[in-house]
């Protein structure tokens, strides 16, 4: 082999050992820039996973504030309700008597980020599911078809919360818009007023079992032909009384109801309230919680009276000189009412009730009662509502049904 072939050969063994250290540079050079992309994905996933987090504790914080009232659950479909990350003090004015504006409940210094400070498109907002014009409220009746309607049934509220996660990078935003009611109390009510006692029916009580909207206005007179026809809920009706005794009426009382307006003489009452809410004695008591021995001012909530720590025994005797309540009102005992009081909802009573002023109950009233209840000395009026019921006690039973959960 002479010189020149092997000056050749070299040349040639070089160059392939030139080309080979650039393949190996281009890939270490994919290979990096394959690392540094997988790693962006990497934080930017980790980022995005938080921020949904964070959004989902937005859409928990927003529950409970409408679970304890400070988002009001008053059916105004212009209602909007924002929580800003601001402290007591520092909350954006908000324009128009519709809009509430609260600072968040979190713990200060350990504020999450599903919220701003400042009035812009991604703070945490509340407000009811409504038609285009925000005249009529969406509401949910799992009797109806389609459950997703305007006439009945629990009004929708529409939850939007944006959680933020980042760092000198860049942020990462998610944002959850889902759709939830107050979990619904569908009680078993035989009347609008049900005994397990005689009921003598006197003075100026108007009883009326015709199922009414939810918004029926306080003080509306009833029975049918006398006012609360206006706000008849199309189906649903019941007696005005029910009783495993005898009915009786005199005086300007009246009664009306279908299929008629007093159903005596009936068999089964109540074992006690869990009956009527649809759960177990150990259920209901569990989740009604510890008794008052005391009346609260304005009853909203769920209450249970009693004046010792024997369930079931009638012996405690409670008064309202007046006030206004809504929800559901338990009393092991009797129950007074000698001013003017309105009630939305459900009492259910143990003893008698006994009435010397005036009152005006949308919803239901089921007594067992001690001996034959006199409704009334004073102005009574008792007027059935299914949704009046459900609604009032799922307002504060609190617990929530999510119908829509979705990422935008």
């Amino acid at each position: 082999m002479n010189l020149t072939a092997v000056r050749n050969q070299r040349g040639v063994a070089l160059v392939m050992a030139l080309l080979v250290l650039l393949v190996i540079s281009l890939l270490s050079a994919t290979l990096m820039m394959s690392l540094n992309v997988d790693t962006k994905i990497a934080g930017h996933s980790m980022r995005g996973a938080q921020a949904f987090n964070v959004a989902e504790a937005g859409v928990a914080e927003a529950m409970a504030r409408i679970r304890n009232g400070d988002i009001p659950n008053n059916l105004n479909p212009k209602m909007v309700g924002q929580i800003f990350l601001a402290s007591a003090g520092s909350v954006p004015v908000l324009g128009g008597t519709d809009s509430v504006a609260l600072a968040t409940g979190q713990p200060a210094g350990a504020w999450l980020k599903y919220s701003t400070p400042d009035k812009t498109a991604d703070v945490l907002t509340v407000t009811y599911k409504t038609d285009p014009t925000q005249t009529l409220i969406y509401k949910y009746d799992g009797t109806k078809n389609p459950a997703v309607q305007t006439t009945s049934g629990l009004p929708i509220f529409v939850i939007s919360a944006t959680g933020i996660q980042g760092n000198r990078k860049g942020p990462s935003k998610r944002r959850i818009v889902t759709e939830v009611i107050q979990k619904p109390f569908n009680a078993i009510v035989n009347a609008a007023l049900a005994a397990d006692q005689g009921i003598d029916f006197s003075g100026n009580s108007k009883i009326c079992g015709f199922n009414h909207d939810p918004d029926t206005p306080a003080w509306t007179p009833g029975p049918h032909g006398s006012g609360c026809e206006l706000y008849d809920a199309g189906s649903n009706h019941l007696p005005g009384a029910w009783s495993t005794n005898t009915i009786t009426s005199g005086g300007s009382a009246e009664q009306n109801g279908s299929p008629v307006p007093n159903q005596d003489g009936q068999a089964g009452f109540y074992s006690g309230p869990w009956e009527v809410l649809g759960m177990t004695q150990a259920e209901y008591f569990s989740w009604v919680g510890a008794p008052l021995t005391a009346e609260p001012a304005d009853p909203k909530g769920i209450y249970y009276l009693d004046n010792n720590t024997l369930t079931q025994d009638q012996s405690g005797a409670f008064a309202y000189p007046g006030g206004n309540g809504e929800g559901l009102l338990y009393v092991d005992g009797d129950l007074s009412i000698n001013g003017n009081f309105t009630f939305r909802g459900l009492i259910y009573l143990e003893g008698d009730l006994k009435i010397n002023g005036n009152c005006w109950i949308l919803g239901a009233v089921i007594s067992k009662g001690k001996s034959r209840i006199k409704i009334a000395n004073g102005t009574c009026a008792i007027l059935y509502s299914r949704d009046a019921v459900a609604q009032n006690i799922a307002k504060y039973g609190g617990q929530f049904v999510t119908l829509s959960w979705r990422e935008r």
